[in-house]
C-alpha cells in the first residue's frame, strides 16, 4: 500500500470532509434492476465521500459487496463498521432485514466504538469516529454519527411510532456530553416539520438538540417550495422495486447538533447541504429524476440515470470541516517510469496518460491535491492510454498515485 512513498505529516489548513447518507433500497435483495452496484460506483466516484452512511442494507453479503466495490473502484482506504442485525422488536412489520451501516475513509477517521440503540421498530446505530489528527492522543476530536430509519407511512399511528423511536434516541443521547459533535442521518419518513417526532429532534430542552442545516423547516409533502430538498421518489415507472409517484417528498436528512454550526474544531461547512442529484427544478415535481424537467447544471443525466436505477431515494450530502492538523500523506515528486504524462506536465483541462502494460484491470490511479485529499480516481482496465478531464479541478499542484503498488507518484500542475 504505497510503502516507502507516503510519509504522514501534519498540515495546518482547513480540511473539509464529504458526508453522504443514502437509502440503498433493500440492497442486495431487491434485484429488479441488474448489476445495481455499477450504478452506485458511478455515484460514489463522482461525489467521493469521506463518510458514507446507509439504511435498507439487507445482510452482511450486501455490506461487504459495497465495501469491496468502494475499495476496488473508489477509494482503497475505506473501511466499514461491523455489520449488525437489527435487534428491535419486529412485531409491527417484520423489518429485521433493513439494517444501517457506516463506511468511512480510514486515512481520515478512526472508528472508536459502535452502539445499538434499540427502539420499538428499528434500531438507531451510533458510530463514534475520531479524526486522524496529529494531536489525537492529547486533544482528540470526535464525531458521533447516528444512522436511522424511522417507521414509514402516513397516519397518526405511524406518527406515534416515529415519536416513540425518537424518544428512545433522546433518552440515549442524554447520556452524552452536551458539547458532543453529532450527525443524525436517516430516512425519517416525516411529511412535515410539525410532526411530533421532528419536533422532538429540535427540542431545545434536549441534551443534544438537532438543527436542519438546510434551513428548510416546513410542510414538505407535495409542496414545490421545498423541491430543492425533495429526496423521493426518483421514479414514476413501476417494475424497479421501491416507491413510484415521482419527486414529491423530503424523507431523507442529515441533521447536525446545534454546536456544529459554531464550533471551530469540527463544524458544518455553511451552504454545503445538498440533495445529490436534485437540480432544484420546480418542474421536476412528480417527475422521474431522469426526465428533462429535472435537468440542470449541477447534476448531469449520467448521474441522474445512475441514481434512478440504483434507488427510489436520492442521497443527502453535506460537508464538515476542521481547523485541526490532520495526519495526511506527503508525496515524493519523483516521476514514475510506469505512468507517463503525454506532453508537458503543465495541464489545462485534459490530461493524457500512458500506463505501463504491467498495470491490469485490478489497479486504480488516484489523483491527490497538495493537502493529501483524493480528488479523482482513474480505473485502469485494458487500455494503455487514458484521457482524463480536469475541468472540475482548480489550478494547482496534483499527484497521481497507483494503488496497491510501490510506484512513486507522478506530479503535474493544472494551470487554469
Amino acid at each position: 500500500m504505497l510503502l516507502g512513498i507516503l510519509n504522514f505529516t501534519g498540515i495546518r489548513a482547513q480540511t473539509s470532509f464529504n458526508v453522504m447518507f443514502y437509502n440503498v433500497l433493500n440492497f442486495p435483495l431487491e434485484n429488479a434492476v441488474p448489476n445495481r452496484l455499477a450504478y452506485l460506483e458511478v455515484i460514489l466516484n463522482d461525489y467521493q465521500p469521506d463518510i458514507f452512511m446507509v439504511c435498507e442494507l439487507n445482510n452482511a453479503f450486501g455490506a461487504n459487496s459495497i465495501l469491496q466495490m468502494i475499495q476496488d473502484r473508489v477509494n482503497s482506504n475505506f473501511e466499514m463498521a461491523t455489520f449488525q442485525l437489527n435487534t428491535s422488536d419486529d412485531t409491527i412489520g417484520n423489518q429485521n432485514d433493513l439494517q444501517n451501516l457506516i463506511y468511512f475513509n480510514s486515512s481520515k477517521f478512526i472508528l472508536e466504538s459502535q452502539t445499538i440503540v434499540p427502539t420499538i421498530f428499528r434500531d438507531f446505530n451510533h458510530y463514534r469516529l475520531k479524526l486522524n489528527t496529529v494531536n489525537q492522543a492529547s486533544n482528540p476530536i470526535y464525531l458521533n454519527a447516528i444512522v436511522c430509519h424511522l417507521k414509514a407511512s402516513s397516519g397518526t399511528e405511524n406518527q406515534a411510532y416515529r415519536l416513540q423511536m425518537v424518544n428512545d434516541l433522546t433518552s440515549y443521547l442524554s447520556t452524552l456530553p452536551a458539547n458532543s459533535n453529532v450527525l443524525l442521518a436517516g430516512d425519517f419518513n416525516v411529511y412535515t416539520s410539525s410532526e411530533p417526532a421532528f419536533q422532538e429532534l429540535i427540542n431545545p430542552t434536549n441534551t443534544i438538540t438537532f438543527t436542519d442545516p438546510a434551513n428548510k423547516i416546513g410542510s414538505w409533502h407535495n409542496n414545490t417550495n421545498f423541491v430543492d430538498v425533495f429526496t423521493q421518489s426518483t421514479r414514476t415507472q413501476t417494475g424497479f422495486g421501491g416507491t413510484t409517484g415521482g419527486f414529491d417528498d423530503r424523507f431523507d436528512f442529515i441533521m447536525t447538533s446545534e454546536n456544529m454550526l459554531s464550533n471551530t474544531d469540527l463544524y458544518y461547512e455553511p451552504n454545503s447541504y445538498q440533495v445529490y442529484g436534485n437540480n432544484g427544478n420546480t418542474d421536476c415535481f412528480n417527475q422521474s429524476i431522469i426526465d428533462s424537467e429535472c435537468a440542470g447544471i449541477k447534476f448531469s443525466f449520467n448521474i441522474r440515470e445512475a441514481l434512478h436505477y440504483f434507488s427510489d431515494h436520492l442521497p443527502v450530502t453535506l460537508q464538515i470541516s476542521t481547523n485541526a492538523s490532520l495526519s495526511i500523506p506527503e508525496f515524493s515528486t519523483t516521476l514514475s517510469k510506469s505512468i507517463e504524462i503525454v506532453g508537458s506536465n503543465y495541464i489545462q483541462n485534459s490530461l493524457t496518460l500512458k500506463v505501463n502494460k504491467l498495470f491490469h484491470d485490478t489497479d486504480i490511479l488516484k489523483i491527490y491535491n497538495t493537502l493529501g485529499q483524493q480528488v479523482k480516481t482513474i480505473p485502469v482496465q485494458t487500455a494503455y492510454t487514458y484521457n482524463v478531464s480536469l475541468t472540475n479541478l482548480s489550478a494547482g499542484i496534483y499527484y497521481i498515485v497507483a494503488s496497491n503498488t510501490q510506484v512513486e507518484p507522478l506530479k503535474f500542475i493544472k494551470t487554469h
